[in-house]
């Protein structure tokens, strides 16, 4: 049985639209977070920081697959929107996660989509 994807009668429930429009944040800074997210080379930067604590610029650029060049504008880009910190260590900059939200963020939603694609939905 195939479930219609719309109501078949408007029927706006006006006490749960108000309460939700009174609940309902700013959700830009949100946006910012998902977009900074969106790329894959800043996602796969992003995963690799969940697996290693910190990693130099240069270890980033080997696993991405880029030039350190490419892999600073990225990692540069997470820093701007609040997603990776750094450090310099002597002649080394190091990249680290921003907080244990965004690692949390980045494992649930790679474990989401394994979980859609063992069940065909991913």
């Amino acid at each position: 049985m195939t479930i219609k994807e719309v109501c078949e009668v408007t029927a706006v429930h006006d006490d749960i639209v108000d309460r939700v429009q009174k609940m309902m944040p700013d959700l830009g800074v949100v946006v910012q977070l998902f977009k900074a997210l969106a790329d894959e080379t800043r996602l796969k930067i992003a995963y690799s920081l969940t697996l290693e604590e910190e990693m130099c610029v240069c270890d980033v650029a080997a696993v991405i697959g880029s030039s350190v060049a490419t892999a600073s504008h990225h990692l540069r880009y997470l820093r701007e929107n609040a997603l990776a910190k750094s450090q310099k260590k002597g002649k080394m900059v190091y990249y680290s996660l921003a907080d244990n939200h965004i690692h949390q963020l980045v494992k649930v939603a790679y474990e989401h989509a394994m979980e859609g694609d063992r069940h065909g939905n991913g």
